[in-house]
Parts: C-alpha cells; sequence; structure tokens
C-alpha cells in the first residue's frame, strides 16, 4: 500500500500491511457464502460484503471505529438466514474502503451512505450500528427517517457525554510498551475474559498502527432524537470507557420513548453476545 492518503490513516506502510493482511484472512474465513462488492462513491470506493438470500430483507451493518466488517463474524451466520446483510467498511477506517476522512460535523456521511444503499438497490432497511458506526446509523435516521425501518445500536457515539479519561490513560502507558498498550487497550474496550485475547491482540495492531480520528463525535439535538419514529433498541455498557452510558440511557428514554434500552451491568465499550437478541428485535413485528 504507497497510496499517500491511506498512509495518513496508518502510521506506516507495514503497519498497514499487517493489518489488511489480518483482515484478508478473516474475509477468506467468512462463515458463510458472501459476495464481496466494490462500489464507487463520491469519497472513493466503498467495501460491502453481502451474505444471506438475495430477496430476503435487507440489514446494514456499521462498524465501530479501528475496525472493519470483520467484526460482525460472529453475528452474520444467525442474521443472514432471516436477512440480506451488508457489512459496509467505513471510509476512514481500517479496511477496504476509501482512507477518506470529510468532516463529522457536515452531511457528507449522509451523502456517501446515499450513494452506497443505491448502488445495492436498496430503498429502505434496517441498520445495525456500534459505536461510530451507530453515531452514523443515527445520523442518517435523523436525515433520511424514510430509508431506516428499524435501528439496533450498541454503545453509539453522539448521545451521551463523551468521556476523554481514557485517552489520558492510553496516553500515560505508552511509555510501557506492548504490555502498557495491551493494558490500554483491554481498559478502553472493557475487555477482561481470556476468551478475548485474539481480539487484544487485534486492538493492539490497531492502536499501534492505526491513527483513530480526533475529532469527537458531534452530539444529537433533542430535537434531531424526537425525529425518529421507527423501532429502536439501545444496548449499552454500564462501564462503557469512551461514552457516558447513563447519559445516553436518560437522553434516549426522554427523546424517543418508545425506543427499548438495556443497560448491561459490568459490560465496556465492547458489547459481545448479543447476536440472539438483536435477531428478535429485527424480526419482530412492528407496532
Amino acid at each position: 500500500m504507497h497510496n499517500q492518503d491511506a498512509l495518513s490513516i496508518y502510521k506506516s506502510d507495514a503497519g498497514a500491511n499487517e493489518i489488511l493482511r489480518r483482515y484478508r484472512e478473516a474475509l477468506r474465513t467468512w462463515p458463510v457464502s458472501a459476495d464481496h462488492i466494490h462500489t464507487p462513491t463520491r469519497q472513493g470506493e466503498t467495501f460491502v460484503i453481502a451474505s444471506g438470500p438475495e430477496h430476503a430483507p435487507p440489514v446494514v451493518l456499521l462498524h465501530g471505529s479501528g475496525t472493519n466488517t470483520a467484526m460482525w463474524r460472529s453475528d452474520v451466520t444467525a442474521w443472514s438466514r432471516h436477512f440480506r446483510v451488508y457489512a459496509i467498511d467505513l471510509i476512514g477506517e481500517p479496511g477496504l474502503s476509501a482512507p477518506s476522512r470529510p468532516p463529522l460535523a457536515s452531511d457528507a456521511y449522509v451523502l456517501w451512505l446515499d450513494e452506497v444503499l443505491d448502488a445495492l438497490g436498496i430503498t429502505s432497511t434496517a441498520i445495525v450500528g456500534i459505536s461510530l458506526g451507530g453515531w452514523m446509523a443515527l445520523d442518517y435516521a435523523t436525515r433520511r427517517p424514510g430509508r431506516v425501518t428499524r435501528l439496533a445500536l450498541l454503545c453509539p457515539g453522539g448521545v451521551g457525554r463523551t468521556r476523554s479519561a481514557w485517552l489520558l490513560k492510553a496516553v500515560l502507558l505508552r511509555p510501557f510498551g506492548r504490555r502498557g498498550m495491551r493494558r490500554s487497550a483491554r481498559s478502553v474496550a472493557g475487555l477482561d475474559r481470556q476468551r478475548d485475547e485474539s481480539i487484544l491482540d487485534d486492538l493492539v495492531l490497531t492502536f499501534t498502527q492505526f491513527r483513530p480520528r480526533r475529532a469527537q463525535l458531534p452530539r444529537f439535538s433533542d430535537d434531531a432524537l424526537r425525529r425518529l419514529t421507527q423501532p429502536m433498541l439501545v444496548t449499552l455498557g454500564e462501564r462503557d470507557a469512551l461514552f457516558d452510558s447513563s447519559d445516553t440511557a436518560r437522553r434516549v428514554r426522554r427523546c424517543v420513548p418508545h425506543a427499548a434500552v438495556r443497560l448491561l451491568p459490568g459490560v465496556g465499550h465492547s458489547i459481545f453476545g448479543q447476536t440472539d437478541s438483536i435477531l428478535a428485535f429485527l424480526r419482530a413485528p412492528r407496532g
């Protein structure tokens, strides 16, 4: 990878190559048969992996910052039995989409997603979004209400207060090398258990080789949130180090009273094991 723009989101050519090598390996071992789609947009090429029956109702997946569609591997088997599942690599993140990062406080991401959905032939869809992807899902649903049939959000940004203490911790631990980096990544993500070791390895690689966005996610106004009329499920980790989950829950309950809000005790920013609860929400009859 020698593209200067791409290099700007990575710290080195070698780091970019290693992150993308691991990602391509994850795509090779995708648990269900899938189509790989590369679609042009005004922000550059966007990569989408599509699984499930072609004529099933669509579900769009938007991953978080510092990751890519590989984060949905444990969900896609169950979801693609009932839906045509489109996992999109967000632009400006360590996947196969363009490294473009237009300003978050603009309509750029809505226009980009318009183009992606149009290219996929999707007029309206359910969206599942996590963290930055949750922010993008909300941004899209508040501006394009007719195109979003329901929203399942995991620790979405832009609703509750953003915490910055973890950034300080990451900087303080940096002198302690790989062990410090693992501690930092573990605390940000809320990973404690042994089973999360491979996820932690990927996080450490990302922390050391990828440049995450520095800009704070724009916060949605009460008026914007009140425009959300579609069925909505919001799942939050009580110990989220990035966003104030209690504040998120409070604002959603006040502004979107029909939304189902789940605050998971003892859980951090990385929320696992929600495959079945999200599937039940996606399949529930409307109303």
